[in-house]
């Protein structure tokens, strides 16, 4: 290790910057972070650094560099771009046993600026000590994506409930059981979902039980999946999949986003195809009351997006009329992904200003849609679930008033491995799919948009 990682408290400390560029307002900014009182010694300031001046955020001093400015202050920085000025920088503090950072010139620091990750009072630094910033960034951008911001809150959570729960658990092992159990189980993700005050009520509730070892309350997370392509899952969506005691989950989530579920969870299939329900719906709705209610995390996971098709509305009312406590996680719906994935923009300005979504089957099985709201001008039409009804979607369309020559295409299982798109005009495909060999999960995209595709489309499915 060639240098410590430590973290210095520099609130109202004087620290002293040389040079008065954008890389040495650079390092100004993170000493402000620090809350540390900060004077910069140049001649001249660049427009960052002088705006922090006016803004009487930083003391200025134009002059030059001279060891004695470092004789009251605590740390200092050249940022000069110098060689001469920052030797002598370097030469001055560690006369004064000052830590000081050369910038880009490793060899002439003590301490070395890292990438940071912020979610105060929780902070992580990395460093590749001086060899590559560059990759050091990248590191931190990586975790950046990992670590929510809310991470700052539920530190600050902890430190409030902390001498409670000392009082309440004598014992070093059972309070760490018990942080472990709130900083990865529900009431984590209460904050992170911005239920702080739920949050606060639910460990005060905990620590009044009386040995706290009673069982935690379950909970259930209703998470979009997204139509198919694993990378298209939200951070948060992966997280809770990594934290789930159980899984239950559709026909439509793909077998790659299955395989992110934490390996040792329970997973319940409750897939539907037309006619042929693996478990009704309502007994899908009572079974994630009851896998809740015995303390079980669980994870909905569902296609797309849970609020677009999905059902997820009536799942939920029923956890809400049960006193299930429960969270939603939006996911990319079907008509987004594919279309996308297809090279087929949902709007354009010179084509569509409006797009509208619409089941292709009601809950009576049939296709009595709002069929003139349908036909408009300047409108994409996106149809889930339509493929057996194709023919009566695309006569409807034209009898009510869009040509038979409207673009349409048919995405099959897009974004995944065997995406596939079939393109013709609401004349046409119907006779292009009865001579295809074409497989639900399939969208239906209608409109003057479908024309970009040949212009547009980008993705390439590779087989796995």
């Amino acid at each position: 290790m060639d240098f410590l990682p430590v973290f210095l408290n520099l609130r109202d400390r004087p620290c002293v910057v040389i040079g008065g560029g954008e890389v040495g307002a650079r390092k100004v900014s993170l000493l402000l972070e620090a809350g540390a009182k900060v004077t910069v010694y140049d001649p001249d300031l660049g427009p960052s650094l002088a705006a922090l001046r006016d803004a009487g955020r930083i003391a200025h001093r134009a002059e030059r560099f001279r060891p004695e400015v470092l004789d009251q202050c605590v740390l200092a920085i050249a940022a000069t771009g110098d060689e001469t000025v920052n030797r002598a920088v370097h030469e001055a503090a560690v006369a004064r046993r000052i830590p000081v950072n050369v910038v880009d010139q490793p060899a002439l620091c003590t301490f070395i600026m890292p990438s940071i990750i912020d979610r105060s009072p929780v902070v992580a630094a990395v460093s590749s000590g001086g060899r590559s910033p560059v990759l050091a960034r990248l590191i931190r951008a990586r975790l950046e994506s990992l670590i929510p911001a809310a991470y700052g809150r539920l530190a600050k959570l902890v430190e409030e409930f902390r001498d409670q729960v000392k009082a309440k658990f004598k014992s070093p092992p059972k309070r760490r059981e018990f942080w472990e159990e709130v900083l990865q189980g529900p009431i984590a993700e209460m904050v992170m979902a911005g239920q702080d005050e739920l949050a606060h009520e639910a460990i005060e509730k905990r620590l009044n039980e009386a040995d706290g070892a009673a069982k935690p309350v379950g909970v259930v997370y209703l998470v979009g999946g997204g139509p198919g392509d694993p990378d298209l899952l939200t951070f948060r969506a992966l997280r809770l999949m990594q934290q789930a005691d159980v899984v239950v989950y559709d026909r439509l989530v793909s077998p790659q986003v299955l395989d992110l579920v934490r390996r040792d969870a329970e997973r319940i299939y409750a897939g539907k195809e037309r006619d042929k329900h693996s478990i009704p719906q309502e007994d899908i709705n009572h079974l994630l009351v009851r896998l809740a209610k015995e303390g079980k995390r669980v994870v909905r996971l569902k296609g797309g997006d849970p609020f677009i098709f999905g059902r997820g509305g009536e799942e939920i009312e029923t956890l809400a009329a049960e006193g299930v406590p429960f969270q939603v996680v939006p996911g990319i719906t079907a008509a987004a992904g594919c279309a996308a994935y297809s090279g087929i923009p949902l709007t354009h300005r010179d084509y569509a200003q409006s797009v509208i979504l619409v089941t292709g089957h009601l809950k009576d099985g049939t296709v009595n849609l709002n069929w003139k709201a349908l036909a408009q001008p300047g409108q994409t039409i996106v149809f889930y679930m339509g493929l057996l009804g194709l023919s009566a979607i695309c006569r409807e369309l034209v009898s009510h008033g869009l040509p038979a020559a409207t673009p349409v295409a048919l995405v099959q299982q897009g974004t995944t491995p065997q995406h596939r798109v079939l393109t013709g005009t609401l004349e046409t495909l119907p006779g292009i799919v009865q001579r295809e060999d074409i497989k639900p999960p399939t969208l239906i995209i209608v409109g003057e948009v479908v024309k970009l595709r040949d212009k547009l489309k980008w993705f390439v499915p590779v087989p796995r």
